[in-house]
């Protein structure tokens, strides 16, 4: 084993690279087996246009940077060649001999496996050979679409801290031990869908794989490319669906890795005005050159044809869109129009999205963007950026302000409630309370909450019951479930014990019970991104704290909710109604099951004619729980 065969690679395949359309490339660069001219081994081919020359370097030759040289093919600024008799499961790198005879050992940009930190070799493995058992699952997913008009509530996961197999940071769940516990536990909650925090490759454990070091490799934290696979196949036979954080806006410096690959800016723009990110110390992808928006292409695609992933969560969308983000007057430059808008990012994302939406109907592109940028999900035939959804920042934070408020205060902010409706069909909005929100200071959704004890628990229950309530699809981060009170530490496990006090077993059942109203009502779901399944019955009582509104389906159906954002009991509260008959209370979050004080209206109230503020033709008159959501459906 001390020769490297050339390597054939097809004229066709180059040539869409070259244009940056092949989506496939994955299977055309990287490690591959392969049987040419009787010679069988791995096939290696990387792109290092402007090395000087490229050999392999790895334990099958004592990590000898020129023992396996590479071989240029042709002028597409790819090197490639043959290693005969290697196996799978062999650590290998590119050792790149840059301009000025500087030799420096990369790790593959394309490989599907890692080595799991510290070592950061790429390693040979087969892409192919798992079975999947998903068909049903994924022919209705391409059958049915989107779900925009379908019940949509997520449970955001980080899987190094969700549970841990052992005592002691690194003993985490592998996918498969993940999968037995995680499934029933999400499937009781009544969840829909999981969204896994970034899982590809990453050096450090507390970049919470945001720093993204191999984009082909899911991390060895968790188990094999083909445990993860196990994974997802399980989560659709059990009828959970899959989101994908995923980070195109950025990439770590790292010497081994993407950063200067050939010596060049490559991946990256070299002027740190263009190619850097300020707050992150990271490099920024050239979205304008054709090799690097191809990389990222395929690596999108990639996790949803060969992991079956159901969408993509695309991380910093706004860090992408703005050539001035985060920077400074003169820290940034100007694009052709004079303009701040990064018009290759831009296109690149609109493109992305054509080609996903286009080749994998259902798949979800979700974007977390934080800026008032137009038509973040709207198609781009229409002008958009093509998102299937993007996430309500402003909401979060409007809403979040609101109810870290002492309650005696509220009645001067009851603006940063009804705000939200003013734009709340402008895009297909996700609600999200991600880990963003409960790290780094800014404390557990529970700690937010203001008051005693009791009043925490029933504010904690009335904010997850008002956003249940509110037009668009829901995201909680693990842990927010059961009210933990630590922040999120992503170098422990959740607060599993928490679970020991009837108080915290009521918010998740409270949680749970949310997300089968959401299943089992059409108007809760149905038309979550159109004005006609929202309707304000009454948002101007700001002195009491109170608002109420109907959420209705296209079909008719009707959902009263009415809230009471005080800790004091409102008696004979009048409240407007579209018509008369008996209006039964289907949900309280004061009831004594959640830890409630259980003050309400069961079984329910008939409607009084008699028309009152707004012009409604008859009211109900109710109890108002302190602190709680009431919500009341037509008989």
């Amino acid at each position: 084993m001390s020769s490297t065969h050339p390597a054939y690679l097809p004229p066709f395949d180059l040539y869409l690279f070259g244009r940056g359309e092949h989506w496939d490339i994955y299977r055309i660069l990287g490690a591959h087996p392969v049987a040419e001219d009787g010679v069988t081994g791995w096939r290696f081919a990387v792109w290092a246009p402007n090395a000087e020359a490229v050999s392999l370097a790895g334990d099958f030759n004592g990590w000898s940077a020129d023992a396996h040289p590479l071989h240029p093919v042709g002028n597409s600024g790819i090197w490639a060649g043959i290693v005969p008799g290697l196996s799978a499961g062999t650590n290998y790198k590119y050792a790149v001999r840059q301009s000025g005879g500087q030799t420096v050992l990369k790790t593959d940009p394309y490989a599907f496996l890692a080595e799991l930190r510290p070592g950061n070799a790429s390693v040979t493995c087969l892409l192919d050979g798992y079975a999947w058992g998903d068909g049903e699952w994924m022919a209705a997913r391409r059958s049915e679409g989107l779900p925009l008009d379908r019940p949509l509530s997520v449970y955001e996961l980080h899987p190094g801290s969700w549970q841990w197999a052992g005592s002691e940071y690194g003993q985490f769940l592998g996918y498969r031990q993940l999968a037995d516990r995680l499934i029933p536990y999400v499937k009781e909650l009544g969840f829909t869908h999981l969204e896994l925090m970034p899982i590809a490759e990453h050096p450090l454990d507390q970049s919470w794989g945001y720093q993204t070091s191999h984009y082909y490799a899911p991390t060895a934290r968790y188990g094999a490319p083909d445990d993860l696979r196990n994974f997802v196949d399980r989560c659709h036979q059990a009828g959970i669906g899959l989101y994908l954080d995923w980070v195109p806006g950025h990439f770590p410096k790292d010497d081994w890795c993407l950063g200067r690959f050939d010596g060049s800016a490559l991946y990256e723009h070299a002027d740190p005005r263009l190619g850097e990110h300020p707050d992150w110390g990271t490099y920024i992808f050239n979205y304008g050159r054709h090799e690097v928006r191809n990389f990222l292409f395929a690596n999108a695609l990639y996790w949803l044809k060969e992991f079956h992933f159901d969408g993509l969560r695309i991380d910093a969308v706004a860090s992408m869109l703005y050539l001035d983000y985060s920077r400074k007057e003169g820290e940034w430059l100007p694009n052709e129009f004079g303009g701040r808008e990064n018009l290759a990012a831009v296109e690149f994302l609109r493109e992305l999205n054509t080609v996903v939406h286009g080749r994998y109907p259902g798949a979800a592109m979700i974007a977390e963007e934080s800026t008032s940028w137009p038509g973040v999900s709207r198609p781009t035939y229409a002008g958009g950026l093509g998102f299937s959804f993007k996430w309500n920042m402003g909401w979060m934070h409007d809403t979040l302000s609101y109810f870290a408020k002492n309650p005696i205060h509220r009645a001067h902010h009851q603006g940063l409630l009804t705000f939200s409706m003013l734009y709340a069909f402008t895009e297909n909005f996700i609600l999200p309370i991600s880990h963003d929100e409960v790290v780094h200071g800014k404390g557990a959704l529970l700690s937010k909450m203001p008051g005693d004890y009791w009043q925490q628990f029933a504010n904690l229950r009335l904010f997850y019951s008002y956003m249940w309530a509110h037009p668009g699809k829901k995201l909680i981060f693990m842990g927010s479930e059961f009210g933990q009170w630590n922040e999120w530490d992503a170098m422990r496990p959740l607060d599993w014990n928490l679970l020991e006090f009837p108080v915290h077993r009521g918010v998740m059942s409270l949680v749970a019970d949310l997300n089968r109203m959401l299943a089992r009502e059409p108007a809760l779901h149905r038309a979550d991104h159109d004005w006609t399944g929202f309707e304000w019955i009454d948002f101007s009582d700001y002195a009491a704290s109170t608002v109420s509104f109907l959420r209705k389906s296209p079909e008719g159906e009707t959902i009263l909710w009415v809230f009471n954002f005080t800790p004091v009991v409102r008696t004979a509260y009048c409240v407007g109604c579209p018509h008369g008959g008996f209006w039964r209370e289907i949900f309280n979050s004061d009831s004594e099951y959640y830890g409630g004080s259980n003050l309400g209206n069961f079984p329910g109230v008939t409607a009084k004619a008699s028309e009152i503020g707004g012009g409604w033709p008859h009211y109900l008159e109710l109890t108002l729980a302190p602190l709680a959501a009431l919500a009341f459906k037509p008989e």
